[in-house]
């Protein structure tokens, strides 16, 4: 356990693109870490070792503190297990699991070792996300619709594993935006889907989604991961105090067409900060709700067979 002055000590796990563009900037910038290792089967971070598993990592440092876990969601459990039985706090990047059952029973070895889990919603931190959740607490609700549309040519350039059975697909992205839905709106549950896999691959490329609110409002969302031109990650809500406009993946919110909020995205910094939080008070964090829907989706889901997609 680090103290409560000394910096966590860390090792990162996965070495793509999610952590050169957002990790190991945020762990730059903040005090509270010290990056003292990686493992990855391909990339390298420099100046500190590297090793080609965690196993190799976890055995050749034994002073980490904790580790952030950000390879393929298919690969994550085995991982996972093997930092918390060696004692060390986990960051699980989103999604934080192949599946539901995967991420319960971590939960269950964190608490057994007495170690902090942190299933790691970047998207609830984007800066609009709270001033949203607040002006909806205070609305009546009649519709929302999640519009999250983007390219996965231009987000995910060469990466397979996401079109294989555990990588999600269009769910990838579209998970984030079921952090910020869950966060915000009351407690929903999906009544239909239909979910577009391309003939040539394992993992759905579009999806429609419709739930009902715990108080039978109706919310509709659309995932498409072949838009061309702008990109759209929006959460729309009509309510007795007018129509909200969460955009930008949380960045900016508009009620009736006014910016009421709108700041410089920090979602990693603040998931860091937010990780050495419960790590400093021996607690967990890890919210299913997310990864529970896209299991939903997938259960209740009709597939829809379409045209190849080519990267």
């Amino acid at each position: 356990m680090p103290s409560n002055k000394g910096p966590i000590k860390l090792g990162i796990v996965g070495v793509g693109k999610i952590v050169r563009d957002q990790h190991l900037p945020a762990l730059a910038k903040n005090s509270g870490y010290q990056l003292i290792a990686a493992a990855s089967r391909h990339g390298k971070v420099d100046g500190i070792p590297n090793f080609p598993t965690i196993e190799a990592m976890l055995d050749a440092v034994p002073d980490l503190d904790a580790v952030s876990l950000c390879m393929p969601p298919q690969f994550r459990y085995d991982a996972a297990r093997a930092a918390l039985e060696a004692g060390k706090h986990v960051l699980l990047e989103k999604p934080p699991g192949a599946t539901v059952s995967e991420v319960e029973d971590l939960k269950r070895i964190a608490g057994k070792h007495g170690v902090s889990l942190f299933a790691s919603w970047h998207s609830r931190y984007a800066p609009a996300v709270e001033a949203a959740r607040a002006f909806l607490a205070s609305a009546r609700i009649s519709s929302a619709a999640i519009i999250w549309k983007e390219d996965v040519r231009r987000w995910h350039p060469n990466q397979e594993w996401i079109w294989a059975p555990g990588g999600f697909g269009v769910f990838d992205p579209g998970i984030n935006a079921l952090s910020i839905a869950t966060h915000i709106l009351p407690a929903m549950f999906i009544t239909s889907a239909v979910l577009d896999f391309p003939e040539n691959r394992a993992s759905p490329v579009a999806a429609h989604v419709a739930f009902r609110t715990s108080n039978g409002v109706p919310v509709t969302m659309e995932l498409d991961w072949l838009q061309t031109g702008p990109q759209s990650w929006d959460i729309v809500a009509e309510t007795d105090k007018g129509k909200m406009v969460l955009s930008g993946g949380g960045a900016k919110l508009a009620i009736d067409g006014k910016v009421v909020h709108d700041e410089p995205e920090a979602e990693y910094p603040m998931l860091y900060s937010r990780f050495a939080e419960i790590v400093r008070a021996g607690a967990s964090d890890v919210d299913l709700a997310p990864l529970q829907h896209v299991a939903d989706a997938f259960m209740l889901g009709k597939r829809n067979v379409v045209e190849a997609f080519f990267d």
